[in-house]
């Protein structure tokens, strides 16, 4: 999923500033340069409630890159991850990756944290439990509540909260995002994973940035050094001017998508009678459960071939029992949206009642 919008004209102007100085053609601070980084402390202090005392900032290839830094900062082969239903794939195929366990943890019928569920799964071998809010792929946000009940679990059981606010900008209504870096005693056990390229149209750029403890800081370091040793200096250069610009630019951009959304959403009202859609607050996704027989894939095959329009199976996200589908609108226009939908609640309505 992308947002359909571009980068800031200040992060532009600051990409044809980079090439004045021949310095910015060598490596540059594994961390981060100096400038992004004061921008990143003074965003998180005021728009997420983090203080960095006792803790340490890392810019990023993306936020993807920053969960794969923390696994390589906490986990050995065998070790367990905590991922709730449904998962972001690219985190369960990480943990794969390093030979670690993913271990899924269901939530409720509206996609949310079941604490005691998490509480249940923790074992002796369990390094971290995962929460992404608001939800890739289901649009779902966590209540602050749940947040601080799973943080506070992972303090007590002294493994750690990786939390990721990638699309923590994209809200509707009268909801609102709760970083649970901003809890008091937080700092030694939770890793905080944000991203520039929703909320400044910057996917292309790899830029984002992690929060973790100061005991952390030596291995993210050691991690990122061997396979990056830094971020693009010139999209680092780039996500200065973004942040100089501030998050204002997402919120202006958001009145188009939340337009979008709502398209989305009364379309859906014509499935209802056969499909459940739990709210979906946040990011830009709709995640459906299809009454049918039929497995996800299948459904998603048949509405592409059939009837034009593309949609994500659930079991790409680890939902193997029950008939899923994400529906992303993000980077779609009004009539492409309008269009779109149509395509798949016509496609709908003949796969599945006919």
């Amino acid at each position: 999923g992308v947002a359909g919008y571009g980068p800031p004209e200040s992060a532009k102007a600051k990409v044809l500033e980079f090439f004045s100085d021949p310095s910015h053609h060598k490596y540059g601070p594994v961390q981060g340069i100096p400038p992004l980084l004061e921008l990143l402390g003074c965003k998180l202090a005021a728009e997420n409630g983090i203080r960095l005392a006792d803790r340490k900032v890392v810019v990023t290839a993306g936020a993807n890159m920053g969960f794969l830094n923390a696994l390589f900062a906490i986990a050995d082969p065998g070790d367990e991850v905590i991922l709730p239903l449904p998962y972001y794939f690219n985190q369960e195929m990480a943990v794969r990756m390093l030979n670690c366990k993913p271990v899924f943890v269901a939530t409720d019928a509206n996609f949310k944290l079941q604490p005691e569920a998490i509480r249940s799964a923790l074992t002796t071998r369990t390094r971290a439990v995962v929460s992404i809010s608001p939800n890739n792929p289901t649009g779902a946000v966590y209540d602050e509540s749940s947040l601080r009940d799973v943080n506070a679990l992972c303090q007590e059981a002294g493994v750690y909260h990786i939390s990721d606010e990638a699309y923590e900008n994209f809200l509707y209504g009268e909801a609102r995002h709760f970083s649970p870096g901003s809890i008091d005693g937080s700092q030694q056990h939770t890793i905080s994973l944000f991203s520039l390229s929703k909320a400044y149209g910057f996917a292309s750029w790899r830029i984002g940035y992690m929060v973790m403890p100061d005991a952390l800081y030596p291995a993210v370091l050691k991690a990122q050094d061997t396979n990056l040793i830094c971020a693009p200096l010139v999209s680092q250069q780039a996500a200065v001017g973004a942040l100089e610009t501030g998050s204002g630019y997402c919120r202006d951009k958001l009145k188009t998508i939340a337009e979008v959304r709502e398209i989305v959403l009364k379309e859906l009202d014509a499935v209802r009678d056969f499909c459940h859609i739990p709210p979906s607050d946040g990011a830009f996704y709709v995640f459906l459960k299809v009454a049918t027989g039929m497995g996800s894939l299948e459904l998603a095959e048949r509405l592409i071939r059939e009837h034009g329009v593309a949609v994500i199976p659930g079991i790409a996200f680890g939902l193997d029992e029950g008939c899923y589908l994400r529906i992303a609108y993000g980077a779609l226009g009004e009539n492409t949206a309008a269009e779109g939908l149509r395509r798949l609640v016509s496609g709908l309505k003949a796969l599945v009642l006919d």
